[in-house]
């Protein structure tokens, strides 16, 4: 399909710098395929649910990836890098988008550290550019592996706030608890699950009264979320892979929901492209672990997912085409123009909606 299909025009003012306060007063905008869009509130969510639904949510940790250091290569003089870690591959090596990406080469030394007073206290964490792959991608080789990099990374690393925010304000104390799920607990994210920003302890309450169930999935969020799509049609876009893991309790809880005739409740677009890709073609959903690329445009037939809740994405992105596979394209269209006219907040920190599966 032509990418510029899911082109809008967005605002400066709808882009959401800051999130509600408290967190589930955001809006909610429900999508029901065929009906009149309907203007509610996050709190509303539990009215249109059933006993013996079923929420997912994916309970991924954002850590501090975003590292600035020096680049020494030889007798060269040091260079100044940024770079985003975005996926793990092993106990001591991370992929991450490097910038400039065209300073650096396999070989080269780089040292993170802060900056005070414009001196870098070098060496705190050390690695090595192992190589170098598309798009502004390197492979890095730390010095310390495992917990001790864990930790070396979060003393000084800062969290990577989406570029349409960064590009804004500097990102903040605040932005730590913010940029963070209430139920976040398995740390390799660096980006976050944002439609789980609404829920609070409130919330649960609400859903755990109205009998709806709550289960966990984990997928590591990564950079590749934010970056823009390069190709005028969906057939030449390459996905970048995410890891992430279905346990096999949580499999067969959601397939009992399914048997008893309960429906599966998404909440975020990186729960829906995990349960879709552990699902089978009959609706099935298998314990699953690995790297996921799943890239979903309408034409997709779903396989196990009913509703989504997510957030407003940006235009010509891969997650406004999977919202437009999940409830129609003109029907998405259609509330993406309704919420810009009516100020809704948009992407990470903005407001939510409600997608029902368009089923016609």
């Amino acid at each position: 399909m032509r990418v510029d299909l899911f082109d809008f025009n967005l605002p400066e003012e709808n882009i959401a710098l800051r999130p509600a306060s408290p967190r589930d007063s955001a809006r909610l905008l429900v999508v029901k395929p065929g009906e009149p869009l309907e203007d509610r509130g996050v709190l509303d969510l539990v009215s249109y649910l059933r006993p013996g639904d079923a929420l997912v949510f994916n309970d991924t940790k954002v850590i501090p990836a975003q590292l600035e250091g020096i680049r020494r290569r030889g007798e060269d003089v040091a260079t100044a890098v940024s770079l985003t870690l975005h996926m793990r591959v092993a106990a001591d090596r991370w992929k991450a988008f490097a910038r400039p990406a065209k300073r650096l080469k396999p070989g080269d030394r780089i040292s993170f550290g802060r900056e005070d007073a414009g001196a870098c206290m070098a060496g705190t964490l050390d690695a090595t550019v192992e190589g170098k792959g598309d798009a502004g991608e390197v492979t890095l080789r730390f010095d310390l592996s495992g917990p001790s990099l864990d930790e070396a990374i979060a003393t000084v690393g800062h969290i990577p706030l989406p570029p349409y925010i960064a590009s804004k304000r500097p990102e903040d104390e605040k932005d730590r608890a913010d940029y963070q799920t209430v139920y976040a607990r398995e740390e390799g994210a660096v980006a976050a699950p944002t439609a789980g920003l609404h829920f609070t302890d409130r919330l649960f309450e609400l859903l755990d009264t109205a009998g709806v169930e709550r289960h966990f999935v984990t997928l590591h969020v990564g950079a590749g979320t934010f970056l823009p799509m390069k190709v005028d049609d969906t057939d030449d876009h390459v996905m970048h892979h995410e890891v992430g893991y279905v346990s096999e309790a949580t499999a067969e809880r959601l397939n009992a929901v399914k048997a008893r005739g309960g429906r599966i409740v998404c909440v975020g677009t990186t729960s829906l492209r995990l349960i879709e890709s552990a699902a089978k073609e009959d609706g099935e959903i298998e314990p699953w672990s690995g790297s996921t690329g799943i890239f979903i445009t309408p034409g997709y037939r779903f396989r196990a997912v009913d509703m989504l809740m997510t957030n407003f994405h940006l235009p010509k992105s891969t997650l406004f085409m999977l919202v437009s596979a999940f409830s129609g394209l003109e029907t998405m269209q259609a509330a993406y123009a309704h919420a810009i006219e009516t100020g809704y907040r948009f992407y990470s920190y903005g407001d939510s909606s409600l997608l029902f599966r368009d089923n016609r």
